[in-house]
């Protein structure tokens, strides 16, 4: 559960990871703060490389980490950048594979919540296990 004292602790998570990004060529830092429902916050920030296509986003570089460690179940995610951006199509689809029902709050470098929420409102219509024969496999 997403508690007053909970939610602000992810988002100050968020907005000081935007501190480590990698933005040498868009110079747009983003951080993230994924919280699972083990209790556990995993921070990421958006890393990019001169090949662009080889870049990656602060929101799957905190799933990414999490799952690595054995989660899966995902509570809230806080997006913080210089001006509220939302989280990519990429970002969308990845946060879908682990629940419709997680809470996004995109924020600013300030940590004032811009909007609040669902992943299944970031993307409705998603394509998930359901859609795919076999649908029942891990």
């Amino acid at each position: 559960m997403l508690t007053d004292e909970l939610r602000d602790k992810l988002i100050q998570a968020a907005v000081e990871a935007r501190h480590w990004a990698y933005a040498p060529y868009s110079h747009y830092r983003v951080g993230a703060a994924l919280l699972t429902s083990s209790g556990k916050i995993y921070d990421g920030v958006n890393v990019e490389n001169a090949a662009y296509p080889d870049s990656i986003c602060a929101e799957r570089v905190a799933i990414f980490k999490a799952v690595s460690e054995g989660e899966k179940s995902f509570e809230a995610l806080v997006v913080s950048t210089s001006n509220g951006g939302s989280p990519c199509g990429s970002c969308r689809q990845v946060l879908a594979e682990f629940g419709l029902d997680t809470r996004v709050l995109i924020t600013d470098d300030q940590g004032h919540v811009l909007r609040e929420l669902r992943v299944d409102e970031l993307l409705p219509g998603s394509f998930g296990r359901g859609d795919l024969p076999g649908k029942n496999q891990d």
